[in-house]
């Protein structure tokens, strides 16, 4: 016997997750209409490169995010402060980026708070007259200090996407693959597929305004979406001294509710920038 309940809520969540996606996705077309003009041939604005995973810029960034409210779990929140630091550099011709995301679980619904689980990926990128496109690998590390914080498998797979851009606008897509192959035998197999959509606009005075990292997530194990995700971030580049550094904040909703996963979640981000 099936759960028809359990179908026709799947099938009103997928619903309203098309039509908020629908009304972004107008509200961010007529947004470009705002951007200040500039040359075909500029070089990448720094505010630009902030927000494009494939540019090539060291950074380090801290990031706190906070989920206030769980789908099918009463009265929980969770807390993350994420440490995330991105390393370009080149093998013969070959130009490379590696990411490293550290995130440390502040708050949970577990009641465990500690290290979890530690996720790299490198990059192989190039060059286009209309952006960059790259291949490379990601993979996840089970360094959580309690079972409950993490997988306990240690996985790897493919990682591919492109960003295509004109002065003031930036899109493009993400997407990762990660398959579990050792670990702990008795925890559940992860075999998660990730697509990122990426879009940034940018605006007057160095602020800019975009997508959220919104992870739209897959599990084959479950045959299903685990996240559906859709929100949006603002972002401003500023100096310290001669250091710049982009503040960032923004909100998320996920539309998938038939699992014990984060309802509404926002964040903010401060990300050092070391042009190379």
């Amino acid at each position: 016997m099936y759960d028809k309940g359990g179908i026709m809520d799947c099938k009103q969540g997928s619903r309203r997750f098309i039509v908020a996606l629908r009304a972004l996705a107008y509200v961010i077309g007529f947004l470009p209409l705002f951007c200040l003009p500039a040359a075909a041939d500029e070089p990448q604005a720094l505010e630009q490169a902030a927000n494009d995973p494939t540019a090539s810029l060291l950074s380090v960034s801290l990031s706190n995010l906070y989920s206030g409210d769980y789908h099918n779990l009463d009265n929980e929140r969770g807390n993350t402060v994420q440490l995330r630091i991105s390393l370009p550099f080149k093998t013969g011709k070959l130009k490379h980026i590696t990411r490293v995301t550290f995130p440390l679980i502040t708050d949970s619904p577990s009641g465990k708070t500690g290290a979890g689980d530690m996720v790299v990926f490198d990059l192989v990128t190039f060059d286009q007259s209309w952006g960059r496109w790259g291949a490379g690998i990601v993979g996840s590390i089970p360094i959580a200090g309690d079972e409950r914080l993490g997988s306990g498998k240690l996985g790897a797979g493919p990682a591919m996407g492109f960003v295509a851009r004109n002065p003031g606008f930036l899109w493009g897509v993400f997407n990762q693959n990660v398959f579990s192959f050792a670990g702990d035998s008795d925890r559940e197999d992860v075999r998660v597929s990730i697509l990122q959509p990426i879009i940034n606009i940018s605006l007057p005075n160095k602020w800019s305004l975009g997508f959220s990292e919104m992870n739209f997530t897959y599990d084959w194990e479950k045959g299903d979406w685990s996240n559906l995700p859709l929100g949006m971030k603002v972002s401003k580049l500023v100096k310290f001294d001669q250091l710049p550094v982009t503040l960032s904040a923004g909100g998320e909703y996920n539309f998938q509710d038939n699992y014990s996963g984060s309802k509404w979640t926002v964040n903010g981000t401060v990300k050092f920038l070391l042009p190379m």
